[in-house]
């Protein structure tokens, strides 16, 4: 089973740099654009079902890349970042450099914000239950966060070793066929690279 991993496009808060968590807010113009690069990609691959986060703006990336009756959950929605909900990162860091850094990493949790292991536990349970119904290709719409969790979860890959995923992008995860979970794409767009994610 191929797990094909879209991070939404870019929101209307991307461009201020502002912890989204899950406050449910819609694309911009750019992450609009963002998605409908990405359509012809899924023409292509044709996936078996969607499964996607319940937030305006995976809902919107999920329509334009094309997604066909996707079922959308809250157990696919971002991390909870409680009270640093819309707040810009440079406001954050400012305030307790250590304490976003160590977000990032996963040990801290934000002021009334969600434990990354918590957080890592429930995307997962909702990948273990589609695989359930295994098909070749399961598209998963969601957030940068959950990629970077279901990638810690599957393949070891701590968030402290895996930069932000950048908008609207493609990563990959083959699972099963009696071999460990690998990942095989990553970060992937199909227009151009982003090496200015916010970390």
């Amino acid at each position: 089973m191929r797990l094909l991993l879209v991070r939404h496009g870019q929101s209307e808060w991307n461009a201020d740099h502002r912890l989204q968590g899950q406050a449910d807010i819609g694309l911009s113009d750019v992450g609009r654009a963002q998605a409908d690069a990405l359509r012809p990609v899924f023409e292509k691959i044709g996936p078996c079902r969607t499964v996607a986060s319940d937030l305006k703006r995976v809902r919107e990336t999920a329509a334009r890349i094309g997604a066909e009756a996707p079922r959308h959950t809250m157990g696919l929605r971002e991390i909870d970042v409680g009270d640093w909900t819309g707040r810009p990162i440079a406001e954050i860091v400012a305030e307790d450099e250590a304490a976003y850094l160590g977000w990032r990493a996963g040990t801290v949790a934000p002021p009334r914000g969600e434990a990354w292991g918590d957080f890592v536990s429930r995307v997962s349970g909702i990948i273990e239950r589609e695989r359930e119904n295994p098909c070749e290709n399961l598209l998963v719409v969601c957030h940068g966060g959950v990629i970077r969790a279901l990638l810690q979860n599957y393949v070891g890959l701590a968030p402290a070793h895996i930069i932000p995923v950048a908008p609207a992008s493609l990563s990959a995860l083959r699972l099963g066929n009696g071999k460990p979970p690998r990942l095989e794409l990553f970060n992937y767009r199909p227009n151009d690279l982003d090496f200015g994610a916010p970390d």
